[in-house]
């Protein structure tokens, strides 16, 4: 990844991504999804769900380095604490 100049946070952040994307895609396949609603104000299939849970984490690491000195790692779980009750009850 030299050509791209990238750090290795950043690429084992892609990397995980693509990782979560692949299974997402495994799941899929061998468990087909059916719409449900959920505490989410519309009809979501896994997929959606998890599209939201990641718009959602951007946003909540924007927050957190924008306006509190907190630790980026407390977003981090608070990102993968809210996609996991996304996913299960969105």
């Amino acid at each position: 990844m030299e050509w791209m100049v990238w750090t290795t946070p950043t690429t084992i952040f892609f990397s995980a991504i693509a990782a979560m994307l692949t299974g997402m895609t495994a799941w899929e396949v061998i468990s087909p999804t059916i719409e449900r609603k959920g505490f989410l104000p519309i009809s979501t299939t896994r997929g959606d769900r998890f599209f939201i849970g990641l718009l959602s984490a951007a946003y909540i690491h924007l927050a957190v380095v924008g306006f509190t000195p907190l630790s980026i790692w407390l977003a981090l779980g608070a990102s993968v604490l809210w996609l996991l009750i996304l996913m299960r009850w969105g």
